[in-house]
């Protein structure tokens, strides 16, 4: 894939299928959040949910390097990230 390939698909996922499937974005990861938070006992941001989540592609793109799937959610998640900040 070429990046404005990945930067579309990332787009897409973000704002098409899966913003439908798992409602707005904010609001899943604040449920995240929340129960992380309870399994963690402390509290945890939405921000650090992505984070964590873009840490988490990162140790997957470490065995898988060319699994374009991965990098398309680091995109995404970059994205809402980006987006969060304001809110969290």
């Amino acid at each position: 894939m070429k990046r404005d390939e990945i930067l579309d698909d990332a787009r897409y996922k973000i704002n098409g299928p899966r913003a439908k499937d798992y409602g707005d974005a904010w609001e899943n990861h604040q449920n995240v959040a929340k129960t992380w938070s309870v399994i963690l006992k402390k509290d945890v941001s939405v921000n650090e949910v992505y984070l964590c989540l873009l840490a988490l592609k990162m140790c997957r793109l470490i065995v898988t390097p060319h699994h374009e799937d991965s990098a398309v959610d680091i995109c995404g998640y970059g994205a809402l990230l980006g987006e969060g900040k304001i809110k969290d």
